[in-house]
């Protein structure tokens, strides 16, 4: 098993109460860097914060990592529009970070990234692939494309509370910017990411796209970006079985809305509940509490764990945030600004 994770970044993150992935920019820029290096080596090599909470909560990499440590999957990593580099080995398919939404135009080569993501999928030798994300700001992005394709539109957040209402004034702003209407990219995937979208949407829909043509099974791990990355694949033509696997903090949030969105789409959806409440860390309590939720291809990864075996991937849970700094009792020695998501 592959899990593939396009990682970028997009300035729309910066927007003020639309990310909490990290307080300064110059932190933010630095999350899926980090994300992906904690994934492939277990903790940050070179990027300069770890993404953490000032509640204790954990970038959902180190999640990811758990499950890798207690299972075992392949990893390859994409620079989907890395804004700072990472030391983790990658493929670059030479993706730009993303502008605002607000401007005319969020993410100008959509259909070249598409096109070379699409030729890289239809060559990967695996039979079941795994497709993630890391991008701040992730969220409003998908919620931007969904609205753009008429598609019924709501999202998750990484945060407590949603800001949605915020969100959906962001994107408002993207549309008129791009002199869109709702639904005016009905059937025009490519110009629903040119106009509101970010670099890491096309990335995963083509890698996703190549992979299915080439009669590999699919997985988009993750919430509700995940569900805008299937109707872009759906709005572009492509009828192939499709799976969404995600987390239960994300399913409890969105309630029947993620199961009809998923029906909408002809996908079927996969909902894991890793059974953080059995245990009393930090790290484990505030995704409890809703914080984070889903990111860095979490729920697919959780997804693959065989029955009986979530016990060993909560010990490892634990010994991943050791290694980040994070005690029990939630003292993390880590930067306390970088907390990631959307």
């Amino acid at each position: 098993m592959r899990v593939i994770l396009p990682a970028g970044t997009t300035e729309t993150a910066l927007i003020d109460g639309i990310s909490a992935a990290g307080a300064a920019p110059e932190l933010m820029e630095h999350t899926p860097s980090a994300d992906v290096e904690i994934l492939v080596y277990g903790e940050p090599t070179a990027a300069p914060v770890t993404p953490v909470s000032p509640n204790g909560c954990p970038t959902p990499a180190a999640i990811t990592r758990a499950v890798r440590e207690a299972v075992g999957f392949d990893v390859t990593v994409i620079d989907a529009g890395l804004a700072k580099p990472t030391a983790a080995p990658t493929v670059d398919l030479g993706v730009a970070p993303g502008a605002d939404v607000r401007e005319e135009t969020a993410v100008t080569d959509a259909a070249v990234v598409y096109d070379r993501a699409r030729g890289y999928g239809s060559r990967l030798p695996d039979d079941e692939v795994v497709v993630g994300e890391t991008v701040p700001g992730g969220t409003t992005t998908a919620l931007g494309v969904l609205t753009a394709l008429g598609e019924p539109a709501g999202v998750s957040s990484s945060l407590p509370e949603n800001p949605i209402e915020r969100k959906r004034r962001v994107v408002d702003e993207a549309l008129a910017a791009s002199d869109l209407e709702p639904g005016a990219c009905d059937g025009a995937p490519i110009g629903a990411i040119e106009a509101v979208g970010d670099p890491v949407q096309p990335t995963a829909m083509g890698i996703a796209a190549g992979a299915l043509e080439s009669g590999a099974d699919v997985t988009l791990a993750g919430g509700t970006q995940m569900v805008a990355v299937a109707a872009l694949l759906r709005h572009a033509g492509i009828d192939a079985p499709l799976s969404i696997a995600t987390t239960s903090f994300v399913a409890d949030e969105r309630g029947d809305d993620l199961a009809a969105a998923c029906d909408r789409l002809d996908c079927d959806l996969v909902v894991t509940d890793p059974g953080f409440d059995g245990r009393d860390h930090v790290a484990m309590r505030r995704y409890g509490a809703g914080e984070a939720k889903e990111g860095v291809a979490m729920g697919g990864a959780l997804s693959l764990v065989p029955e009986g075996g979530m016990g060993a991937v909560r010990d490892r849970v634990e010994t991943v945030c050791a290694r980040l700094g994070i005690d029990s009792e939630g003292a993390a020695d880590a930067n306390p600004e970088a907390d990631r998501g959307s």
